[in-house]
């Protein structure tokens, strides 16, 4: 490990097109307050146009280091490489279509820094699509077992890891089973193990759910979310008496339409936002959303020698 980078922010793209989403996402990163870290992108096999555009993220900034294959391997692949790659005592994730608000990585820095209980935190998030913010995930503070029924309880990309974690484990699990449900095992079978994660209980993540989010979600990925639950479920001696129903969830919404699914998600969601609360939240955290895209549209992104964001569009 070097010791002169603190900190690895981890993410893996693939095809990403909408590519204001995705200046987006790393100009958050550039912009955060804590400025000792690297930031590995993994290109994971996208067509020539993207992986141009993405290979041309390096010319941005020297922290930012860009690998990959031209082949297509898939979420838990690629951030195992950027793992490999990482030098960092902490590993942050980060997606290619979400912000980090400008002070994320330092509070949790912080936190991790004086709580050596936790292996990794994460954090609450507000929600936001096309059309703006519309929704609030708050999470639980300090997950329990039960908190694996429902959903995972850890929002992924906002997540901080102890170098450790990876180096006595295994990593993500790379395997056809755990397709689009690589979060959810990997945090369960920590949790096997005795290891502890933590919620930091502010909004320093802004999550992309739009109804595309529930749209792409094919069957056979539900079939394998259903086989995670199960061998998890019964590892952490939670199977009966109910968590046979909560094994099968996953399959029986993928029998419900999704925008029913959508619906009752964004009416969930809702309940704990509040658009006046919101507004004094955003002033006192210093997250500006705009701002953060007119850097990518006038600034970052035309440092790559590409066209603007907005000619994009």
């Amino acid at each position: 490990m070097d010791n002169d980078v603190m900190i690895s922010v981890i993410m893996g793209v693939y095809n990403q097109w909408n590519k204001e989403a995705l200046m987006m996402a790393v100009s958050s990163i550039l912009q955060q307050s804590f400025k000792n870290f690297e930031f590995i992108i993994y290109d994971d096999g996208s067509c020539k146009e993207i992986a141009q555009q993405i290979r041309q993220l390096e010319a941005i900034d020297s922290r930012i280091v860009v690998i990959g294959r031209e082949e297509n391997h898939g979420l838990a692949f690629s951030l195992n490489e950027c793992i490999k790659h990482s030098r960092g005592k902490y590993i942050a994730r980060m997606d290619a279509d979400d912000i980090s608000h400008p002070d994320r990585l330092q509070i949790q820095y912080d936190f991790l820094e004086k709580n050596r209980d936790y292996q990794w935190c994460g954090c609450n998030a507000v929600l936001f699509d096309e059309n703006g913010i519309w929704g609030e995930r708050k999470m639980p503070e300090i997950p329990s077992n039960k908190d694996f029924l429902r959903f995972s309880p850890f929002i992924h990309p906002s997540v901080m890891y102890r170098r450790e974690v990876f180096i006595e484990g295994e990593g993500y699990l790379d395997s056809k089973d755990t397709l689009r449900c690589e979060d959810y095992e990997i945090f369960m079978r920590l949790s096997r193990k005795g290891l502890k994660g933590y919620n930091l209980q502010y909004n320093l993540f802004e999550y992309r759910e739009s109804m595309d989010s529930y749209r792409r979600r094919k069957f056979v990925y539900r079939i394998n979310e259903a086989k995670v639950r199960y061998k998890n479920f019964k590892g952490m001696g939670m199977l009966f008496p109910i968590g046979w129903i909560y094994v099968l969830r996953p399959v029986i919404g993928g029998i419900v339409p999704y925008q029913m699914i959508a619906l009752l998600k964004r009416t969930e969601y809702r309940k704990v936002f509040s658009r006046a609360w919101w507004k004094d939240a955003e002033h006192e955290l210093g997250l500006q959303i705009n701002e953060i895209s007119k850097i990518s549209e006038t600034g970052l992104y035309n440092a790559t020698g590409t066209a603007n964001v907005s000619a994009a569009k």
